[in-house]
C-alpha cells in the first residue's frame, strides 16, 4: 500500500555526460556477441514513526518498515553497422510491515493488511548511434502488491550536440493502475467484505537539457508535466469530521502536477565534487513544493570516498487538507493525510564507496561497495532512517 512515483527520471540517467569532450572510438573492436556490461544488487532497510496515520483520520501510528531488494542487468551488444544495444533488466521486491494499516480492521488485533509484498520487474532497451550522438528508448514496468496492481511504458529520445557537451532529452511514461477499494470495516455493508475497484491512469512528459560548461562544471535543466486521472483517493483512509461521523476519504479525480528543477556538478580538482539540486512543484490541488539538495563527495584514497548529503523540503498544504475532527459536510472533497499537509523536512546522511583496484575480496569484476545511510525528520512528528548496500559488478 506504500505508493511512491518519481518524476524528472531523466535526470540521472543525462548527468553520466563527461567533463570534457570524448569522442566515440570508431576504429577499436566492439563486439557483436550480447554480454553482460554492469551488475547492481541493492539491499535496503526503511523504519519509519510518528502519529498522524490517515488511516486512523490523522491521527493513530505511522509505524512501518521496509526491506527491499533489487537487482538490475545491463547486456549490451554492437550490431553490424555499429549501432550499440542496450538491454536493461531490473527485478525488485518489498517486504513491509504496517501498523497504520492493520487499522483497516479496527476489531481484529491482526490483519491481513498489516504486512504486504510488492515485486516490480521492468525492461528497457536502448538503440544508441554513438556516431550521430542519439539514443532511442523503451521500456515497460509493472507494480504487483495485494491492492495494487500498475502497468508503466516509456518512451525516450536522446540528441547530443556536436560537440557532445550537450544533451538534449525527450521522454513519455505512462501508468495504468488498479486498486482494491478495501474500504474501513465501519463503512462496509453488513455482510460485505468492503473490497471494489477503481482505476487510476497517469501520463507524464519530461524535457531536459544538460550542458557541460566547462571541465569542472556541468548543468542540466528538467521540467515535467504530470496528468492524473480516475480514483486518486484512498479508500481505506478515514476522515472524521467536526460532528464525530467518519467517512472515507474523497478527492478529486484529475490532477494535474508541474516539477521544474536544476542540477549542477561541480569538480574541485581530483577528490572533491559538489552536487547541488533544486525543484520546485506545483499542482492544482494548490500543493506548492521546493526542494533544495546538496552531496559532496570526497575521494580519500584511491579505494574509499565519503559522500555526505543534506536534503531540505517544504511544502504548503494541499486546499483538501483538514486535521482531525475539522472538516464539516460542506466541504466538497476531504483528507487528513498529512503526506497533503504543510511541513518541511530534513534528510541528512552519509555515503561510504569502496572501490578497491583488485576487486572486493579479490573479486575482480566485483569492484564496488557503497553503503548509504539517511536519518529523515518532519516538522508534523514523522522521523525515519533508511540504510541501503550496493555491490557493483563491472
Amino acid at each position: 500500500m506504500k505508493r511512491v512515483f518519481l518524476t524528472g527520471a531523466a535526470l540521472l540517467a543525462l548527468f553520466q555526460s563527461r567533463a570534457q569532450d570524448i569522442p566515440a572510438d570508431s576504429t577499436g573492436y566492439k563486439s557483436r556477441k550480447l554480454k553482460v556490461e554492469e551488475v547492481n544488487l541493492v539491499s535496503s532497510y526503511y523504519s519509519q514513526n510518528g502519529d498522524h496515520s490517515a488511516v486512523t483520520g490523522g491521527i493513530g501510528t505511522q509505524k512501518l518498515t521496509d526491506i527491499a531488494n533489487t537487482i538490475d542487468v545491463k547486456l549490451i551488444k554492437y550490431g553490424q553497422t555499429g549501432i550499440k544495444h542496450t538491454f536493461d533488466i531490473e527485478a525488485g521486491i518489498d517486504h513491509y510491515t504496517s501498523a497504520s494499516s492493520d487499522m483497516i480492521d479496527l476489531s481484529a488485533n491482526s490483519s491481513a493488511s498489516s504486512s504486504d509484498n510488492r515485486f516490480y520487474p521492468s525492461l528497457t532497451y536502448l538503440r544508441e548511434n554513438e556516431q550521430k550522438g542519439r539514443t532511442i528508448g523503451i521500456g515497460v514496468s509493472s507494480s504487483t502488491e495485494f491492492d495494487y496492481q500498475s502497468f508503466g511504458g516509456n518512451i525516450s529520445f536522446s540528441q547530443k550536440t556536436k560537440d557532445r557537451n550537450g544533451e538534449f532529452t525527450a521522454r513519455f511514461q505512462t501508468f495504468i493502475d488498479q486498486l482494491k477499494l478495501i474500504q474501513p470495516i465501519e463503512l462496509r455493508d453488513p455482510g460485505s467484505e468492503g473490497y471494489g475497484s477503481a482505476n487510476r491512469n497517469t501520463f507524464a512528459g519530461t524535457l531536459s537539457y544538460s550542458q557541460v560548461i566547462n571541465q569542472r562544471l556541468q548543468v542540466m535543466l528538467v521540467g515535467d508535466v504530470i496528468s492524473q486521472s480516475g480514483y486518486l483517493s484512498l479508500p481505506f483512509h478515514r476522515v472524521y469530521f467536526a460532528d464525530g461521523s467518519v467517512h472515507q476519504e474523497k478527492m478529486p479525480d484529475t490532477r494535474f502536477k508541474i516539477p521544474l528543477g536544476i542540477r549542477a556538478s561541480y569538480f574541485m580538482g581530483d577528490n572533491i565534487i559538489i552536487r547541488a539540486y533544486y525543484r520546485y512543484y506545483t499542482d492544482d490541488w494548490n500543493l506548492k513544493a521546493h526542494t533544495a539538495d546538496l552531496e559532496i563527495p570526497v575521494k580519500l584514497t584511491q579505494a574509499f570516498s565519503l559522500s555526505p548529503f543534506y536534503r531540505y523540503y517544504s511544502q504548503s498544504a494541499a486546499k483538501y487538507f483538514k486535521p482531525y475532527g475539522q472538516h464539516t459536510a460542506d466541504d466538497q472533497y476531504y483528507t487528513s493525510n498529512y503526506d497533503l499537509s504543510k511541513f518541511n523536512s530534513n534528510f541528512v546522511g552519509m555515503g561510504l564507496k569502496f572501490t578497491p583496484p583488485d576487486g572486493i575480496f579479490g573479486l575482480k569484476h566485483w569492484n564496488t561497495l557503497e553503503i548509504r545511510y539517511g536519518h529523515y525528520t518532519r516538522s508534523n512528528d514523522l522521523t525515519s532512517d533508511i540504510i541501503s548496500i550496493n555491490i557493483k559488478y563491472r
